[in-house]
């Protein structure tokens, strides 16, 4: 039997008109067979809120929501405290029936219109097969109003993430991501993780798409691992997509992180730092994951990655991403969770989302029972003006205050973390797996950065 997204897309495709007008068809189709479900997930974006929250592991702030300072506010229909400057919504919430939805990807299209992609149903590594569909909305007025639901890609296996890329120049949106086509990659021995990394292609802003191509690094031709974090292209058109390779099988997790660069347009690539077994990692825990690179200027590439061991660490390369200083620790306090950094609009500025906490108890790999899920509650904000080198004191923008639910674990009642964004023309457009049930999407102003309290101005507002 055909899946309810491989339906609406066969009716939508036989109709013989422009793919804007099937993208409008296979939205029309979805919301009316899933009307009653879509207006409940709507009654059901309004979260209970807890009484308090409590930021920060080390001189924790307890807020009460009830005695809000007027800088922040509780938000129901959000489930977020937030500062004032930050507006929302919820584009999508999970059915009850699957596990949730997962990490969310957003693009300005060449033709303008903002689109971010997500899945929905299991975490592609829960099981072989197809256990989700990626999902997409569009805006045409900018965060006004969006279209969607539509399935972005009517595919027989589950996708891990959406990862953008539009070349200097081009009208072609690339998604690059993990690719577990099942007949191409093993679940056993604990490297149920590691899948091709693969590409599409667009030429119509991103209403239909290429097949996949899937990425056989020249040096190592067989390589296998996981992509989801935003990856860049340097000014003499090199791409850099980071990857990390895991094996589950060691107790506690092991995870070796790479770099794959491409300097012909994805036709051929290469694995850095070399081939597999030589990755970067931090020696203490055998753990590097989620790598990040962005092109700063020139042939000087920044480079962020996840780590357990309480900050986030960073190299860097001064050849358009051909060799990288050994990766260090940054001054950046984070847990065990991907690194979150953009270009501000006038791409002179970094900005970079991070949880500012780690608690650094009970670390058995990764799991949903671990103290550290808590550190991923709160989003801070800190700049840096001169590539990653200096950052600016942290400002708080936003934390989870949803209850808790007791039928989930600490995987999902705690995160605001794998947040995503679009920043230019001076806003600034978050999109958040909250709680991994949730596609919240935010904005604020660049402008109001600055706005944001810090630490002590919060521990200022507290009842002497």
């Amino acid at each position: 039997m055909k899946s309810f997204e491989a339906s609406i897309n066969s009716v939508a495709s036989s109709w013989p008109a422009r793919s804007a007008l099937r993208y409008s068809i296979v939205i029309l189709l979805y919301s009316i067979c899933h009307v009653d479900t879509l207006y409940a997930q709507q009654v059901l974006s309004q979260s209970k809120l807890d009484a308090q929250v409590i930021l920060g592991v080390e001189d924790p702030i307890t807020l009460s929501l009830g005695e809000l300072p007027p800088f922040l506010e509780a938000d129901s229909a959000l489930g977020l405290l937030r500062h004032s400057s930050v507006q929302g919504q919820v584009l999508h919430v999970a059915p009850s029936d699957v596990r949730g939805l997962f990490e969310t990807r957003a693009v300005r299209t060449p033709k303008g219109d903002l689109m971010v992609m997500f899945p929905v149903g299991n975490h592609y590594a829960a099981g072989a097969g197809k256990v989700n569909s990626m999902i997409m909305y569009r805006s045409q007025d900018d965060g006004k109003s969006w279209g969607g639901p539509a399935v972005a890609f009517d595919i027989e296996y589950s996708q891990h993430g959406f990862i953008p890329l539009i070349p200097k120049g081009s009208k072609r949106i690339y998604a690059f991501g993990t690719q577990p086509i099942p007949s191409q990659y093993s679940r056993e021995k604990g490297k149920f993780e590691n899948a091709p990394i693969g590409f599409r292609w667009s030429d119509d802003d991103g209403y239909t798409w290429s097949r996949v191509s899937l990425i056989q690094p020249v040096n190592d031709p067989g390589f296998l691992g996981m992509s989801v974090t935003r990856m860049c292209e340097t000014a003499n058109g090199a791409w850099l997509l980071g990857s990390h390779a895991a094996d589950w099988s060691k107790k506690p997790l092991e995870t070796q992180q790479y770099i794959l660069r491409s300097e012909d347009q994805g036709e051929t690539w290469h694995l850095l730092p070399g081939a597999r077994k030589v990755g970067w990692s931090v020696p203490e825990y055998n753990r590097m994951d989620e790598g990040r690179p962005i092109w700063l200027q020139g042939s000087e590439v920044f480079f962020m990655a996840r780590t357990p061991a309480g900050q986030i660490w960073t190299s860097r390369s001064h050849d358009d991403g051909q060799s990288w200083s050994d990766p260090k620790p940054s001054s950046l306090v984070h847990p065990d969770a991907p690194p979150m950094v953009f270009h501000s609009s006038d791409r002179k500025t970094l900005i970079n989302f991070f949880h500012n906490r780690h608690t650094g108890t009970q670390y058995t790999g990764l799991s949903g029972t671990m103290d550290g899920m808590k550190d991923r509650s709160e989003i801070w904000v800190t700049l840096s003006s001169d590539g990653g080198r200096n950052w600016s004191e942290p400002r708080f923008l936003f934390a989870n205050a949803t209850q808790m639910n007791p039928e989930k674990n600490g995987w999902f009642n705690h995160q605001v973390s794998y947040l995503d964004a679009v920043i230019d023309k001076g806003t600034i457009h978050i999109f958040c797996p909250h709680l991994w049930n949730r596609a919240v999407y935010l904005t604020l102003q660049e402008s109001d950065l600055q706005k944001l309290p810090t630490k002590e101005m919060l521990q200022n507002t507290l009842p002497r």
